[in-house]
């Protein structure tokens, strides 16, 4: 027998997201796969630019530009000739452009934290079931070395669309797949497209479509992860035996080199020749979403409660999203801190986000993406996950319906322009943010006066004690604000940035949580509606 805190079930990157996470917040987990070595498999590809700003807080941000290419757009062929060209460029706004990634590298970067937080993946490790109670969970892991019942106070399951975790919670899993098969490799081609944009290629017949070529840019040289129907010899019946939920890689048939060059021979933009196959296999696509994200004691996340075709790039960093929100609120409950509803907030935000998410992608895969907005801007904030809300969070404090935006519930915005004492250079606001704790940002504007500090400073002392320390707070003053005797860390918005990003003019306050989420906007420092916003999360 053995105890930790909290054990995570699956080492993909979602359950080594939940377990870096976990270990920075100083929670003690485990964290088992049965693999007994990572697959080497471009399973996801896109990463978005909400999720590189969870990976700056996380640390791992410079490994992971370093392994990247970015995703600069997409260039649309019909029949050999091109119809459509994408740019993918996010406004001057946002810190981060769209990434390319192989998932097996985002998880050699995630899995390379874990011995420096006093952890490693536990690999050829299979949790073969588990109990709970209102104190526990005892759950039976079974490998090389025998059995073994670990107590644990948490589980999360992020083992997969086929998780054992959700199955033995009894979680309905409903939806629809599709019956089209496809294949993908990881290949290199000699062809003179330009780097860095994805291709989708297709052949139709009086305007229907009834070939496609799908080519997701990768780094290396002219490398592409291509997706494409499987030929005949390939297909084969879904499986009607086990959980029978069709979605992802399969065992049987792999496609070899001759398959992709079939299909580049018939639809690739240029005359070109594959080669340098790394991988291959064949997929199947499901959509489907958990009744709920957990019960009791045990979570879902990831794939184990949401699956969707590929469109977009959505599926990792939703994933991604729902270990970060979840890890924080655990470490709470952990140490005792937590409110009475706070774990509960984990279904009530993420499983609206995987609804959506769930239902667009197969709107998508069968419209194209953006095809319900003529609004680019609003697609492609909303493809790089910067739109989620958690306004109707029961731990949100919502916005009077007179403030300008963002409002509570909304990613936080960043601001540039910034600066403070003893720094030569300009600084950006998601610097100042520890990733670890809330951040209290009261902004003071142009025309506050010395004789406020007392007010603001009752309200940073106040809210410091209700979160019981868990508290980072920032001033954020206008140029001409008289508050340069503050006892507060005092930072200056030089350039007006973060006025105009948080609509903020004479006084404001807004709470951003640990995932980077605006709990609390409002334009005034009154200390009752602070205080009552803390209690909905810490005891």
């Amino acid at each position: 027998m053995s105890d930790t805190d909290v054990l995570v079930v699956g080492a993909g990157p979602i359950g080594l997201t939940a377990a870096v996470e976990l270990r920075r917040h100083g929670v003690a987990c485990r964290i088992v796969d049965p693999l007994l070595e990572p697959r080497q498999y471009a399973k996801a590809v896109g990463v978005q630019s909400r999720t590189l700003e969870i990976f700056e807080g996380m640390g791992v941000l410079r490994q992971v530009l370093d392994a990247c290419i970015q995703m600069r757009g997409q260039i649309m062929y019909v029949n050999g000739e091109e119809v459509g060209r994408i740019e993918l460029r996010l406004p001057a706004d946002v810190p981060f452009e769209f990434i390319g990634i192989p998932q097996y590298e985002t998880e050699r970067i995630l899995a390379e934290q874990l011995p420096s937080l006093g952890i490693a993946v536990e690999r050829g490790t299979q949790l073969t079931g588990f109990e709970q109670d209102a104190d526990e969970v005892r759950a039976v892991l079974s490998s090389a070395d025998g059995e073994e019942t670990v107590h644990a106070k948490y589980l999360i399951g992020c083992d997969g669309a086929h998780s054992i975790v959700r199955k033995s919670l009894g979680l309905s899993f409903e939806g629809g797949a599709f019956a089209e098969q496809y294949m993908l490799g990881d290949v290199e081609v000699d062809w003179s497209l330009p780097r860095g944009y994805g291709i989708r290629a297709t052949h139709q017949t009086d305007g229907v479509t009834d070939e496609a070529l799908v080519c997701i840019p990768l780094p290396g040289r002219r490398r592409y992860r291509m997706s494409m129907l499987v030929p005949d010899d390939l297909a084969k019946p879904a499986a009607t035996e086990g959980d029978q939920i069709a979605h992802g890689l399969e065992a049987g048939a792999v496609p070899e080199l001759s398959h992709i060059q079939a299909v580049l021979d018939r639809l690739s933009p240029e005359p070109t020749r594959a080669s340098n196959m790394r991988w291959s296999s064949v997929f199947r696509i499901s959509h489907r979403i958990v009744d709920s994200y957990s019960r009791g004691r045990v979570f879902v996340a990831g794939d184990a409660a949401h699956i969707h075709p590929p469109t977009g790039a959505q599926g990792m960093n939703t994933g991604i999203q729902d270990a970060h929100n979840l890890a924080w609120k655990l470490a709470l409950a952990v140490d005792g801190q937590a409110s009475d509803g706070l774990l509960a907030s984990y279904d009530a935000e993420r499983r609206p986000v995987g609804e959506e998410v769930v239902g667009r992608t197969v709107k998508s895969a069968r419209e194209g993406i953006g095809a319900d907005s003529s609004d680019p801007d609003y697609v492609v904030r909303r493809e790089a996950q910067l739109l989620i809300s958690y306004a109707d969070s029961p731990i949100v404090a919502p916005s009077p319906d007179a403030d300008p935006g963002p409002r509570a519930g909304a990613r936080a915005p960043d601001a540039r322009g910034l600066s403070r004492d003893a720094v030569a250079d300009p600084i950006r606001l998601f610097s100042l943010l520890g990733r670890l704790e809330h951040t209290l940002l009261i902004y003071a504007g142009p025309d506050t006066v010395a004789s406020e500090l007392g007010v603001i400073e009752r309200l940073a002392e106040t809210a410091t004690t209700d979160a019981h320390g868990h508290l980072d707070t920032y001033l954020i003053a206008a140029p001409t604000a008289d508050v340069g005797e503050t006892i507060l860390p005092l930072i200056r918005d030089v350039d007006g940035d973060f006025a105009n990003a948080y609509s903020a003019v004479g006084t404001a306050t807004f709470i951003v949580r640990p995932d980077g989420y605006l709990g609390y906007a409002q334009r005034d420092t009154a200390v009752d509606s602070v205080v009552k916003y803390l209690k909905s999360t810490f005891a």
